[in-house]
């Protein structure tokens, strides 16, 4: 092995644990060695489990059956002293729980006709500035952005406008939100589009087609002046827009990669470097990838307008955990290199990510 390859990021299976149900998102709990899985049961109920990692192994703390399938959750929009978890499910209710008493949700709210695929929370747990909001998006064609402190009605409802066909969403994702007034949504669909949704000024302020189903996009801090982006898709590419020059006509500036021929289910940004991110695949497999930018991030055009220019990626690891495709991943907020993974093999990985620091 060389020098370089001995300075690369491995990727260790630290702890995997077999569950009775399908695990659709899993998700750290701040603050501690504690994890949920979120999920649906055999008979068509939802399931929470909340495990603790002991050494080397997952103890199951509680476990609890909800009526519906639950598809996805954050802690994005609670304070860290309350680690309140919000969860949409297959009824299109979207819920707020108490891990410490979860048999009754805190707050809830019937959100959409149709199942909630994606949720995401801004405002909490100390990062990014303005009100705690969550949003959600669904199968019926919406997005909607929710503060918990106001009761059935949400703040922001980005739907298709009049005689335009309704797309299925399939994730969305805050970013932004670096002071009290400015914050996006952006949202993917399943016919390519992604869209960026304006909070502050209440309007579309971007939008494109990748040509194929969006499966996620995140952007690489959810707190700053918006950076880049990532999307990815149905047919093992994925996009990375750098956000920070908005040309008139040509929108933002992207590199893309063609990481491997199924599908990529999810991108999660390295909470401590935002230039390294995972993807998560349909063959089962995980790629850790860092942005590397360019000389300069800008240029004028002919017309002397700025336009962005994007930069290069590198792929630092890659490995295959499961013959089933890895539906979710969850960094540590808190230990750099952990993370938490959920394939539809119907097992939780623990992972250990080394070198960090290196790349």
């Amino acid at each position: 092995m060389s020098a370089a390859g001995l300075e690369r990021p491995q990727v260790v299976a630290h702890v995997q644990q077999a569950l009775h149900y399908t695990l659709f998102d899993c998700k750290w709990v701040p603050r501690s060695a504690r994890l949920l899985c979120l999920g649906s049961a055999a008979r068509g109920t939802g399931v929470l489990q909340l495990h603790e990692l002991r050494g080397g192994r997952l103890v199951l703390l509680r476990e609890i059956e909800k009526a519906k399938p639950i598809k996805c959750g954050t802690f994005g929009a609670t304070s860290l002293q309350q680690r309140y978890l919000a969860t949409g499910d297959f009824g299109g209710n979207l819920n707020i729980w108490n891990l410490e008493a979860p048999e009754i949700p805190v707050y809830s709210v019937k959100g959409h006709k149709e199942i909630i695929n994606s949720i995401d929370g801004v405002g909490g747990l100390g990062i990014g500035e303005g009100a705690p909001e969550i949003v959600t998006g669904s199968r019926d064609g919406t997005v909607k952005v929710w503060d918990p402190r106001q009761k059935d009605t949400p703040v922001a409802n980005m739907e298709p406008v009049q005689g335009e066909s309704k797309r299925d969403c399939w994730t969305v994702a805050f970013g932004n939100a670096y002071n009290q007034e400015e914050r996006v949504v952006c949202a993917g669909y399943d016919n390519g589009d992604i869209k960026l949704f304006d909070l502050k000024t209440m309007s579309l302020r971007w939008e494109t087609n990748i040509k194929n189903g969006v499966c996620s996009v995140e952007f690489d801090r959810k707190d700053v002046n918006m950076n880049k982006l990532v999307a990815t898709s149905l047919e093992g590419k994925f996009h990375v827009f750098d956000m920070r020059t908005q040309h008139p006509t040509k929108g933002f500036a992207s590199v893309s990669e063609k990481a491997q021929k199924s599908t990529i289910w999810q991108v999660r940004h390295l909470p401590q470097n935002r230039d390294i991110f995972m993807t998560t695949g349909g063959a089962g497999s995980l790629h850790l990838w860092k942005y590397e930018y360019p000389a300069q991030r800008s240029k004028k055009d002919s017309e002397g307008a700025e336009m962005g220019v994007a930069g290069s990626v590198s792929l630092l690891q890659n490995v295959t955990l499961s013959t089933q495709p890895i539906s979710s991943l969850d960094w540590s907020p808190d230990k750099k290199g952990l993370c938490v993974c959920g394939a539809f093999d119907q097992t939780v990985r623990v992972l250990i990510v080394t070198k960090l620091n290196k790349v």
